[in-house]
């Protein structure tokens, strides 16, 4: 069953700002209206509501013209992240629309991986259905043209943003591993770990590097993954919005929205000075209920003394 099959979708407004990348997109029923990509460096409350309004124009609608409205919600940019939810959910709010979360290493993977092998985003989007929203968690093999898409943002100190799709011809990438913040070193051994596990026909045609491909990501996949003679490659990729919209297309199609006041970042861990703040809150508590403590001694002390 195709997207032209189901209920309409009609008209989609979806952005994203968890990376260097600004990205917004207005789709109707899986097809691209317009879009607005902008490298900020990550500047993005300054040109986000802009950039939201030159999209809308392009496609010749306006905000009260629309149907739903999809956010990236990370992982990235902690930063970056808030300002595309909080704008996400107020403009939801006050437009009264469902409003749909999406993972932005899904977007970054699909265009990446798209960018790289030629993908069509129309035939991309007439492969959505139901079986293809479902995730495949459990199940590491593939077919020899099959694909893993792994989608990386630079997280620093060695980390990066991360995760694991597989993907096919014409088809949408289907999950294999969870989002999350891992050591590059580390993620590398992990996807060789799955590699060893699997029998030769098992294993994909070629592991497809998308995103923020360091050369320290590249030197740590080529030495844990080269020696089992598949393929790697390595693409930059900045996320534009066309993909958000794709991501968020199959959400509204094969899920449930997401609750205005409920829908959050998906951080994967909190932001360095926020660590630092409940480090301070942890001891201050510890030295409370230390000296607490020894309070209670003391006057147990002198009560018995008495």
């Amino acid at each position: 069953m195709n997207i032209d099959e189901r209920r309409p979708l009609q008209r989609l407004l979806a952005f994203d700002t968890s990376t260097s990348s600004l990205a917004v997109a207005v789709m109707e029923n899986g097809i691209l209206l317009a879009e607005r990509n902008i490298h900020a460096e990550r500047n993005h409350s300054a040109y986000l509501v802009t950039a939201i309004d030159e999209a809308l124009s392009a496609a010749g609608i306006t905000k009260r013209e629309l149907d739903a409205i999809a956010v990236g919600v990370g992982p990235g940019s902690y930063t970056g992240i808030r300002i595309a939810v909080t704008t996400a959910k107020t403009m939801a709010w006050a437009l009264k629309l469902p409003v749909f979360g999406v993972s932005s290493l899904e977007a970054l993977g699909l265009g990446g991986w798209a960018q790289g092998t030629g993908q069509d985003a129309l035939k991309l989007s007439q492969s959505i259905d139901q079986q293809e929203q479902e995730d495949t968690l459990e199940n590491e093999a593939v077919s020899p043209d099959e694909y893993w898409i792994v989608p990386l943002v630079d997280a620093r100190r060695g980390q990066v943003y991360t995760s694991c799709f597989t993907a096919s011809q014409d088809r949408m990438l289907k999950r294999t591993k969870q989002d999350g913040i891992r050591l590059m070193d580390n993620w590398s051994h992990e996807l060789a770990g799955k590699l060893s596990k699997l029998d030769p026909q098992n294993r994909p045609s070629a592991i497809w590097f998308v995103g923020e491909t360091l050369p320290v990501h590249e030197a740590a996949a080529n030495e844990a993954l080269l020696p089992f003679g598949v393929a790697l490659y390595f693409a930059q990729y900045e996320l534009e919005g066309v993909w958000v919209g794709l991501a968020g297309t199959r959400r509204v199609l094969t899920g449930t929205n997401d609750e205005i006041h409920t829908l959050e970042p998906n951080y994967t861990q909190l932001a360095e000075a926020e660590v630092q703040a409940k480090a301070k809150l942890k001891e201050q508590a510890e030295a409370e209920a230390t000296a607490s403590t020894e309070l209670n001694l003391t006057d147990a002390s002198s009560h018995r003394n008495g």
